[in-house]
């Protein structure tokens, strides 16, 4: 494990944080808030599109699993860049590539210009949350990094809301241009303030070295308020950077097979969810304008799931937390069966993301907790990109199980397995001292 030098890591771990690691997690929260509103700009937008091309349910069905596709490619491919060029360099090219296809949707014209577009951005998506988590996580303090990076990660679920608040307000007329308009345009606007109000990662500076690492990390010293150091520390990170077979290394190996199977399982889960929600409110009789309802109300369970992890984490241990958000997820899923068609079914979709959303956070937490430096965004990156298979895979097992005739309650059921799994093997992963 490689780590900082004293004076640096002292200068990070101060009781009382500096204005540059406060304004790095804002802006980190606002990329992953923008994250969660381009992601799911299309499903908010898909009703207009539907009905202005007059296409297929089967086609639009390609358009959603595109960006998906785009984001396992960026998470695999692009985030692990950030651990040769930098964390800076790579959240910009990032953030640029998600912007640019976005805002190009509007003037998409076709639907295989509209499939292209949702994977190019996708592929932008997947690097920028993998690489902004890292970069967060190597600006918090180690106290209290649990907290900051999940207080981060919730940026996503209120970008979902805000997706849904632009599109009803966008696209009442059909015109669901606009709200690839605003995401597209909101999205480049962090470009420059991101270039302006982001230093580079200290703890890359410190293990790769690049050319003019000396000055870069005094310059970042001064704005922590700390002395300048006179000398670089021996690089670290030269050899092992953005390699995929490190993550195998000795006893790494075990570590990154279970956070591996966590991903892929709690991926499972939540994507259900998410892609079937929808469909649970129809099934149970209730108006499809309450679909948006469902999706805003377990989106801002979401939300106070992810800041409550981070703050129990401080006090039980994160690992022990997740365990419980998870069983507590299961737990619901199971009881899921009890509500349908009832006033409290809304508020049951309230709850489970509350618990299922708090415990899949954590394992973005502990991911970037278990790898050193040199590989540290390479391994969040493929631990996202891994479990995002997983995400592709469960909305299709349960269309089959629901073709067979299994109810919908029955396949909440299924899906309650692999989040009490993804909670149970997170609980087996030995994170670093």
């Amino acid at each position: 494990m490689s780590r900082l030098p004293s004076d640096i890591s002292a200068a990070l771990n101060r009781t009382q944080m500096a204005l540059l690691q406060y304004t790095t997690l804002l802006i980190c929260f606002l990329l992953t808030v923008l994250v969660g509103l381009d992601v799911l700009i299309i499903a908010f937008a898909a009703p207009a599109i539907s009905e202005s091309w007059e296409i297929r349910p089967e086609s639009l069905g390609v358009v959603f699993s595109g960006a998906l596709s785009g984001m396992i490619g960026g998470a695999l491919f692009l985030a692990p860049l950030a651990d040769r060029i930098g964390r800076k360099l790579t959240i910009l090219c990032c953030t640029v590539l998600m912007g640019a296809s976005v805002l190009a949707t509007a003037y998409a014209g076709s639907i295989g210009a509209l499939i292209v577009l949702r994977v190019i951005s996708g592929f932008g998506i997947g690097g920028l949350i993998a690489t902004a988590t890292t970069l967060a996580s190597e600006y918090t303090p180690e106290r209290s990094k649990n907290f900051w990076l999940s207080l981060v990660l919730a940026g996503y679920p209120a970008g979902a809301v805000l997706a849904g608040i632009a599109s009803a307000a966008l696209t009442r007329d059909g015109n669901w241009q606009a709200a690839f308009l605003f995401a597209g345009i909101v999205t480049l606007i962090f470009v420059p303030v991101t270039l302006a109000a982001v230093a580079e990662s200290l703890a890359f500076l410190v293990s790769r070295q690049p050319s003019n690492a000396l000055p870069q990390i005094n310059r970042i010293l001064k704005r922590l308020k700390a002395p300048p150091i006179s000398a670089l520390p021996p690089p670290t990170g030269r050899a092992s950077a953005a390699s995929v077979k490190r993550l195998f290394d000795g006893p790494l190996s075990t570590q990154t097979l279970l956070l591996w199977l966590a991903f892929l399982m709690a991926f499972a889960a939540l994507y259900f969810l998410l892609s079937w929600i929808p469909k649970l409110v129809t099934e149970a009789g209730m108006p499809q304008e309450t679909g948006i309802y469902a999706g805003t109300v377990f989106n801002a369970g979401a939300f106070a799931g992810i800041v409550s992890s981070g703050s129990l984490a401080l006090r039980l241990g994160l690992r022990r937390t997740i365990l419980i958000f998870f069983a507590s997820a299961s737990l619901l899923m199971v009881l899921f069966s009890l509500v349908p068609g009832s006033s409290w079914m809304l508020a049951t979709f309230g709850l489970v993301g509350f618990a299922v959303q708090g415990g899949f956070v954590g394992l973005f937490v502990v991911a970037a907790r278990l790898y050193p430096t040199p590989m540290r965004s390479t391994g969040v990156g493929w631990s996202i990109g891994i479990g995002r298979f997983g995400a592709a895979l469960a909305p299709i097992a349960a269309g089959f199980l629901v073709a067979a005739g299994t109810t919908l309650g029955t396949a909440f059921v299924v899906f309650a397995v692999p989040c009490l799994i993804a909670g149970l093997v997170a609980q087996a992963i030995r994170l670093p001292d």
